[in-house]
């Protein structure tokens, strides 16, 4: 089996595992319990939250474990609007946000929230004059995600807080940060930071919200004040230590991971090139952390006069997984609202795959799905009308 859909998930480290067993059989304690068993899990819980920390590499706050991504994303956009709504009335982000940012936009435009989407150009690039215009003085909330989920583009989180301040906005900003951590350098200009645990190796269920110290959201969940009294619940301890423990592998070895995935989205974006007419490179082909480059874990092709959903399945045969686009939409419908933003035509959003690089991949595996890529495309087009 080849795995390149890392985008959407990624097969736990075995000592992640492992760690979750342990919490699951033995000490199996409940946190806020007095004797010994309660105390261990605890302990476990404290030292996960400064993995997590670490990894992140922001020290100026607190760490706020969640149910993952979406629910980060969720606290920190509903509770910033909370916080600040008397201030002001604007939202700003992007057009291609992951949905669990768009929706929660949409949801406050429907409560009278002027919401602004700034567009991107054909490889996902922010539209920067766009930007600067729509923050004003009653900017409230600038939500931003760190690297696209289905084209890899690194957006300008570094410049969001500069921005800010020059238009006087009194908001907060918030960085979702789900499919940049353990892999680039997280950004310390944030007010708020999402991450998940399972996009780096990490069990499903899990993620977590960083803080800036000063800044005061409200509760997100009521009941006996874990978290700090912001999010209530007992807390999934196995998730939280295997969590922890990822963090810390993909901490020691993100620099070497880093450039391995760059090589092999290299290989496969040349191979791809070399052996295929009439494909489109989505995704900036300049692997990089800065702004408008590309994150090196994520690769996204257009092959003109296919359908990307048979090429899926057709690799599938052959024991090789990848994507059409997000798979974070439950029983996904209707064309990618990324490649739409970006302009692209519905032939060329209808022939896209979504290719994105772990730390369990390697070279050979890319040499063997430039390949079948190659030979699905080929029967493909031969089988259809390319032409």
């Amino acid at each position: 089996m080849i795995y390149l859909d890392n985008s959407a998930t990624t097969r736990q480290f075995p000592e992640v595992t492992e760690n979750m067993v342990k919490y699951m059989e033995e000490f199996y304690g409940n946190p806020s319990s007095l004797y010994q068993l309660g105390v261990d899990s605890e302990k476990a819980i404290k030292e996960a939250r400064r993995s997590v920390q670490r990894a992140m590499g922001l020290h100026e706050g607190k760490i706020i474990f969640t149910s993952g991504g979406t629910e980060s994303d969720n606290m920190a956009i509903f509770g910033a609007v909370e916080a600040l709504k008397r201030r002001g009335n604007r939202i700003v982000t992007t057009a291609v946000e992951h949905p669990a940012v768009l929706e929660c936009c949409r949801a406050l435009e429907n409560r009278g929230f002027d919401v602004v989407y700034v567009g991107v150009d054909r490889n996902c690039r922010l539209n920067m004059e766009a930007l600067e215009a729509a923050i004003d003085d009653k900017t409230i909330l600038v939500s931003m995600m760190h690297v696209n989920n289905e084209t890899g583009t690194v957006m300008p989180v570094e410049r969001v807080r500069e921005i800010m301040k020059r238009r006087k906005s009194p908001g907060l900003f918030h960085c979702d940060a789900v499919q940049s951590f353990g892999k680039l350098s997280l950004c310390g200009e944030a007010d708020i930071v999402s991450v998940s645990g399972h996009k780096i190796h990490g069990p499903k269920g899990i993620g977590a919200v960083y803080v800036r110290n000063g800044v005061h959201l409200p509760a997100y969940i009521l009941g006996g004040g874990q978290e700090s009294g912001e999010r209530s619940g007992t807390e999934n301890v196995p998730a939280i230590t295997g969590f922890g423990t990822a963090a810390g592998i993909v901490t020691e070895q993100r620099r070497e991971s880093l450039e391995a995935m760059s090589r092999m989205r290299e290989r496969l974006m040349q191979g791809l090139k070399d052996s295929l007419e009439d494909i489109v490179i989505n995704s900036p082909e300049e692997s990089g952390d800065s702004a408008g480059s590309c994150c090196g874990s994520v690769l996204s092709i257009s092959f003109l006069g296919t359908r990307g959903e048979v090429l899926l399945h057709t690799l599938e045969q052959d024991g090789i997984y990848v994507s059409t686009g997000s798979a974070c939409s439950s029983n996904k419908r209707g064309q990618s609202h990324v490649l739409k933003a970006m302009g692209l035509k519905d032939k060329e959003i209808e022939g896209t795959l979504r290719f994105s690089f772990g730390h369990m991949n390697d070279m050979e595996e890319i040499d063997v799905v430039i390949d079948r890529v190659t030979a699905a495309v080929k029967r493909f087009r031969k089988l259809g009308s390319f032409r």
